[in-house]
């Protein structure tokens, strides 16, 4: 099925990010995550083109088929292009549909340092259109509620998300936040720029200092003064950072669904203990919801 289906049927979707394991570990160390993760009955499961990523050895397509094809739950294959060219695309594209995927994420890529794009694909428009010539993926593309971290003007940014969505994105995932309030800036702008696509709210539970230092380098977000306050009060008690960031994300969700998203993607940063707390905790306001459809 089709994620954006998935909009269609229910009025507030659920939903995970993982990622492969390092090459330098086996691939079924990730095996125990996606058998608890699935348990908790996300709409659908995310997996990155991060470190596991390669034409050769394409780990993102195994472990969405594991997801798709043994536990039947939707999977959403990341696909990164400015550093491929047009045949290694098409390589890609075709063991995922292989391997029956349905959904793929299409992203620009990080430019490799120094280095200049490999073929055709120099943004996520030009992946999204290649993809949507190519195949009958549902195809989904990001959106960056503060602005993209490389964009001198961050006005153009809703212009971008409405240029993606005419190349053929029906689905947007946002980039983490922990602010709300950009979010919202977000929805509507893209409202009044005539964007139609259901927007997704990225949240990530942050439960370490280290995570959110990268966090902040990776997509400059900003940070609110109660999240610094949290972060400077209990970084040195492990456990009490963790549980004060759980909370600090389940705040933001019950905010975001009494305020009518459409749905929220958690960034699990392959951790079933903090997922499950997290959609334990909220099950009810989500069926709250969904009931009503």
């Amino acid at each position: 099925m089709r994620i954006v289906k998935l909009f269609e049927e229910k009025e507030f979707v659920y939903s995970f990010e993982i990622f492969p394991p390092k090459p330098v570990y086996p691939i079924d160390s990730v095996y125990s995550t996606i058998d608890e993760l699935s348990k908790l009955k996300p709409d659908f499961i995310s997996v990155t083109y991060g470190a596991g990523g390669s034409i050769t050895n394409n780990r993102t397509a195994e472990i969405a088929s594991i997801i798709k094809n043994k536990y039947s739950i939707e999977a959403l294959a990341h696909l990164t292009c400015v550093n491929s060219t047009k045949e290694q695309i098409n390589h890609v594209i075709n063991d995922l549909k292989e391997k029956g995927i349905e959904n793929i994420l299409a992203l620009r890529g990080d430019i490799i340092e120094g280095g200049e794009p490999l073929g055709i694909f120099k943004n996520s428009q030009d992946i999204i259109r290649f993809a949507k010539a190519n195949s009958d993926f549902g195809i989904s593309a990001a959106s960056y509620p503060e602005g993209h971290m490389e964009s001198k003007d961050k006005s153009i940014d809703v212009e971008i998300l409405k240029l993606k969505e005419e190349a053929g994105a029906d689905h947007f995932v946002s980039q983490v936040f922990f602010d709300n309030k950009y979010f919202y800036e977000l929805l509507n702008k893209a409202e009044q720029k005539g964007v139609k696509s259901p927007i997704q709210a990225g949240v990530m539970p942050v439960v370490n200092k280290k995570q959110i230092e990268r966090i902040i380098s990776l997509s400059g977000c900003s940070i609110p003064e109660k999240f610094i306050k949290i972060i400077n009060k209990y970084e040195h008690d492990k456990e009490a950072l963790r549980d004060a960031g759980i909370a600090f994300a389940l705040d933001q969700i019950v905010d975001l669904i009494s305020s009518g998203v459409k749905g929220v993607h958690l960034y699990t940063m392959n951790n079933p203990y903090i997922a499950k707390i997290i959609t334990n905790s909220i099950s009810s306001i989500a069926n709250n919801v969904n009931s009503k459809n």
